[in-house]
């Protein structure tokens, strides 16, 4: 079972099975890779007996296409010992370990309600993940350089500062007739003729 699980995941680069069987092909897929890694004639061999995948050798015509280009097809789309070895393999040669990934689905399958997942290959090769997670500590560096920020950033508040100073008359004219108002209001008050004293007049 797990045999067959590699060997789909090695054609189709994705599956999707329960959670279970999933941890299970990964390790046989993980093996897979480190023999497709070294690449020798004896490590193909033990491949080939793992998955249970020998070569054919024999493709008779059928529906008047010719045997050569039945076997070169069956090569290119099934021959999973070819594609670990020519294809999967040397993508992962800088990588170390971990060469699949499981992604959990969410809900649970109808009948069993067993947990599904996504076995898959690590798709982002290990140099962009390196680079990745040295942008961060990259961009620091040019922070330390604050001569050439603040000059930017003095040019860019300059304008910022224009604006609202330009706006702040106009702001502050109704404030200026609440003053009066309220200097009008008091000023009757200390006179005594306020709306109150006057209705009682």
């Amino acid at each position: 079972m797990l045999a067959n699980m590699v060997c789909s995941l090695i054609e189709q680069k994705e599956i999707t099975t329960t959670l279970a069987k999933a941890k299970a092909a990964r390790v046989v897929a993980e093996k897979m890779v480190t023999l497709g890694k070294r690449g020798t004639l004896h490590h193909r061999r033990l491949a080939a007996a793992r998955l249970r995948a020998p070569q054919r050798r024999f493709f008779p015509r059928a529906k008047g296409v010719p045997g050569k280009q039945l076997r070169e097809q069956w090569s290119r789309e099934h021959d999973v010992v070819r594609i670990l070895f020519d294809e999967i393999a040397p993508s992962f040669q800088d990588r170390m370990g971990g060469y699949t990934r499981i992604i959990k689905l969410a809900g649970a399958r109808r009948g069993d309600a067993a947990q599904m997942a996504i076995l898959k290959w690590v798709d982002e090769p290990l140099e962009e993940k390196a680079k990745a997670s040295s942008t961060p500590a990259a961009e620091p560096a040019p922070a330390q350089d604050k001569t050439g920020e603040t000059a930017q950033a003095t040019e860019q508040a300059e304008p910022a500062e224009e604006t609202p100073v330009a706006e702040e008359p106009a702001a502050e004219e109704p404030a200026e007739e609440t003053s009066e108002t309220s200097e009008t209001e008091a000023a009757a008050e200390e006179s005594g003729d306020t709306d109150e004293s006057k209705e009682k007049k």
